[in-house]
C-alpha cells in the first residue's frame, strides 16, 4: 500500500472546500484546483466585482501571474519546486479573449520546464475568477 502525505499553507489562498492543497502519492504530487485568489485576503488581483459579487471586469494577466505563484507556494510547500511539474490543466473562462495573454504569459514561467498540458475552457468557476490550473508534480527521490 502507497503511503500519502496532505500538505496545506497559510501561505496561498484558503481552498473552498474540503481538500488539501496537496497530496503526495508516491513519488507524485497531486495539486488542488489552484486559482489567482490572494493567499491574505479575499481578493482576486485584477478582479472588479458589481455589487452582487459578479465580476465586473478582470485582468487575465494579473490572474496569470498570481496563479502561477501561487501554484509555486504550494509546490515549495509541498517539498517540490516548478521542475518538478509534469502536467498541467488550465480551465479558462474566457477562451477567445484570455488565451492569446495566457499563453504568453504560461511560456514566460515555462519556459525552463515543460510540462504536459491541457487547456479548456469552462462556463464558470467556484469563485469569480477568469483561471484555474491542476497540477502534477514528479518529486524525485
Amino acid at each position: 500500500m502507497t503511503e500519502n502525505t496532505t500538505f496545506n499553507t497559510n501561505k496561498a489562498p484558503k481552498p473552498v472546500g474540503l481538500y488539501p492543497h496537496a497530496k503526495r502519492v508516491g513519488n507524485l504530487l497531486f495539486l488542488s484546483g489552484v486559482g489567482p485568489r490572494s493567499a491574505t485576503s479575499s481578493d482576486i488581483p485584477g478582479v472588479e466585482l458589481d455589487s452582487n459579487g459578479k465580476i465586473k471586469s478582470y485582468d487575465i494577466e494579473a490572474q496569470c501571474h498570481s496563479v502561477f505563484q501561487n501554484v509555486r507556494t504550494i509546490l515549495e510547500a509541498s517539498n517540490a519546486s516548478w521542475m518538478d511539474l509534469v502536467d498541467v490543466t488550465v480551465f479558462l473562462t474566457n477562451m477567445d479573449d484570455d488565451f492569446a495573454t495566457y499563453n504568453k504569459i504560461y511560456a514566460e514561467y515555462f519556459k525552463d520546464n515543460q510540462p504536459c498540458r491541457t487547456t479548456v475552457e469552462i462556463n464558470k468557476l467556484p469563485t469569480p475568477i477568469a483561471i484555474e490550473l491542476k497540477c502534477i508534480a514528479h518529486i524525485k527521490e
